[in-house]
C-alpha cells in the first residue's frame, strides 16, 4: 500500500485560495486540489466532507490571519499611523472581496450555516479592533460627526475595488486613496 505524502493546513489552504482565484466557486473541485498538492482525493476527504465545508474553513482561517494582522494597529499612536497601517493591510489582501463573493455562492447546509455564523463572529471582532480608530479619528476630530462609523468603513474597505486601469504604482495608489479618504477631491 501507498504512504499518503503529509501536507500541512498552510499547504491546503494556500492551494485552496489559489485553486478558487483561478477556477472561481464552480471550477473548484477536490480533484483540481489533490492535484495542485499531490496528493489523493481520498486525504482531502479525511478532513472534510465536501469542498463547501473547506471553502468556509479556508475563509474562516484566512479571516484569522487577517485579524491576527489587524491587531497590530495598536502599535501606532497616531490616527494618521493607524490609517496608513490599515490602508496598506487592505491592499495587502486585496482578493478578499473576489473570495468573499465566492463565499456568496456555497449552497447552505447545516456545517456551512455554523461556519457563516463563526465568520459572522469574526466581523464583529475585526469591527472591534476598528472601533479603536473609529474612536481615535472622532476624538481627533478627522471625522465628520454626521457620518456613521459603518459607512466609514464601508468606504475605506470598498477602496480596494476602486479599479487602477492606469497602472499607477502600489505604493502610489494607496497614498492617493488615503488622500482622498482624509481630505477629500476639493482643494
Amino acid at each position: 500500500m501507498a504512504r499518503e505524502r503529509k501536507f500541512s493546513t498552510d499547504d491546503l489552504y494556500r492551494a485552496t485560495k489559489q485553486l478558487l482565484l483561478q477556477n472561481g466557486y464552480e471550477g473548484f473541485s477536490f480533484s483540481l486540489l489533490a492535484e495542485d498538492l499531490d496528493i489523493s482525493r481520498g486525504a482531502i476527504y479525511k478532513y472534510f466532507d465536501n469542498r463547501e465545508e473547506l471553502i468556509i474553513n479556508f475563509m474562516k482561517y484566512e479571516m484569522n490571519i487577517f485579524l491576527e494582522e489587524l491587531k497590530q494597529i495598536e502599535r501606532y499612536d497616531s490616527f494618521e499611523g493607524k490609517l496608513t497601517y490599515l490602508m496598506d493591510l487592505i491592499f495587502k489582501n486585496s482578493t478578499i472581496p473576489q473570495l468573499i463573493e465566492i463565499g456568496q455562492r456555497i449552497p447552505l447546509n447545516e456545517k456551512v450555516k455554523k461556519g457563516i455564523f463563526e465568520l459572522e463572529n469574526l466581523h464583529l471582532v475585526m469591527y472591534k479592533y476598528l472601533q479603536g480608530f473609529i474612536e481615535q479619528g472622532r476624538k481627533e476630530q478627522r471625522f465628520r460627526d454626521s457620518v456613521p462609523d459603518p459607512l466609514i468603513l464601508g468606504v475605506i474597505f470598498q477602496s480596494i475595488l476602486i479599479p487602477n486601469h492606469h497602472g499607477i504604482s502600489q505604493s502610489e495608489w494607496v497614498r492617493s486613496i488615503k488622500e482622498v479618504l482624509c481630505y477629500g477631491f476639493l482643494k
